[in-house]
């Protein structure tokens, strides 16, 4: 493919969280403090430069249950992480367009202090605050005594708390904001919402001690793939994070049942910016992506090992310790754990017979962009994907990764010049914050 292209939007998805980057991986002796601010910094200018949309940066903030708190730790796939919510501020500060996208738990935050915290972000950044909205039952105890939510129980409160948020963010109706000098007069009180707000699970007053926005609210992002979840971003979500093969008619199916979602709740498709999250191995010619994936496909214990690690963080259930040519126990997964974090694993295969090894070799299994069997590939050969990805309506893609400088210049470094030829990345922000840049196209 060639020539001028449909523009698709671009963001980044710490996929570590705000933790220890650089470890297991030959950068770490780049030797950045990954808590200190610098390293990020950094990462979000480039990315900036690059034309992209948005970071976003994944959060658990639960270590997981006691039976797997070791393994998660000892290998820093699940933990330490720090508060992405703190982080952001520090982006802020680094950049003057490129929105960031925190991850946030509705469990974790009271609505009142909710609302007040996040407008007081989406003020100091010039309107680039997003949220990225998450229902993980599995932290709940950290937060609560009681008896954590069920799957859709856990939908239904995020979805009180979205709207009692946006009660108290609208609780300054039109004309409150006066400020007028010469009068005397900042606000008109009369104008001002109480907002009495007793739900299933919230009960409290308003108004909100904060200004309103000039440019709406903040973005939210949601990464659902249940009937539930997708239920969930057709009412509440600006941009859906995306899990799909990216065949036609997969992202075309996928693309439909978010925007039925969407009219069905009294939206149009263009509200929803849907992203497709894909992770690149971009390689400087078609040798060395040959090589790669012809090494992958048959990969040793040690490999198997590693990414058996790696999932048991995911899915907080320990799998180093299961037969490689057994079954999964059935049962071996708590209610709680992400159905996505299941489906990477198990893929197509049947669960009660495909012994362990075959899921963990899937995983450690490389594909070419060419055969659309993977995403290792030239700089070329990813944009014709991409380009193809528009030619099917597709508003943008995720790419995955560390924000680390090493990760990010090895992805975009050959890519970025390609995608800006071609008229899929843009080159300019409208300098009125993520919601017009998520708009302009």
């Amino acid at each position: 493919m060639s020539g001028a292209a449909r523009p698709q939007h671009f963001g980044w998805f710490l996929a570590r969280g705000f933790g220890p980057h650089g470890w297991g991986h030959p950068y770490l002796d780049w030797d950045y403090d990954w808590t200190r601010p610098d390293l990020y910094q950094q990462s979000a200018r480039e990315l900036e430069q690059a034309g992209f949309d948005f970071v976003l940066i994944e959060d658990a903030p639960s270590l997981g249950s006691a039976e797997t708190i070791d393994l998660r730790v000892r290998h820093a796939f699940g933990g330490p992480k720090h508060d992405p919510l703190l982080l952001a501020p520090y982006l802020f500060q680094a950049t003057r367009h490129l929105g960031v996208i925190p991850t946030v738990n509705p469990a974790a935050f009271l609505p009142y202090t909710a609302a007040r915290q996040f407008a007081t972000l989406q003020h100091l950044s010039a309107d680039r605050l997003g949220l990225n909205v998450v229902t993980d039952a599995g932290s709940a105890r950290h937060f609560s005594a009681e008896s954590p939510l069920g799957h859709d129980a856990a939908y239904d409160r995020a979805e009180e708390w979205l709207g009692a948020l946006r009660s108290l963010w609208h609780s300054w109706g039109e004309g409150a904001l006066v400020r007028d000098a010469e009068a005397g007069v900042y606000a008109d009180g009369t104008r001002l919402d109480a907002v009495h707000h007793r739900g299933e699970h919230y009960a409290f007053d308003g108004p909100l001690n904060a200004i309103p926005f000039d440019r709406g609210d903040p973005v939210i992002a949601s990464p659902g793939g249940s009937g539930r979840g997708l239920a969930f971003a057709g009412t509440n979500s600006d941009i859906q994070l995306a899990l799909s093969p990216l065949d036609e008619a997969s992202v075309r199916a996928y693309r439909a049942k978010i925007h039925a979602a969407a009219i069905a709740r009294g939206r149009t498709p263009d509200d929803v910016t849907i992203m497709f999250a894909i992770q690149p191995v971009i390689v400087s010619s078609l040798e060395e992506a040959d090589r790669l994936v012809a090494a992958s496909a048959r990969p040793s214990d040690d490999v198997l090992r590693t990414i058996a690690q790696r999932q048991s963080s995911d899915l907080e259930t320990d799998l180093t310790t299961l037969d490689l040519d057994a079954p999964l126990p059935e049962g071996l997964f708590a209610e709680h754990v992400s159905q996505g974090s299941l489906r990477r694993l198990v893929g197509d295969r049947d669960a009660a017979t495909a012994p362990l090894r075959a899921h963990l070799t899937a995983l450690a299994r490389l594909g070419r962009i060419t055969d659309r069997s993977g995403f290792v590939g030239t700089a070329e050969e990813f944009a014709d994907l991409i380009e193809e990805l528009g030619t099917w309506g597709n508003d943008g893609v995720l790419l995955w990764g560390d924000l680390h400088p090493v990760t990010v210049h090895r992805t975009l470094d050959e890519l970025v010049p390609v995608l800006r030829r071609r008229g899929i990345l843009r080159r300019d922000y409208t300098g009125q914050g993520l919601r017009a840049d998520l708009r302009a196209f």
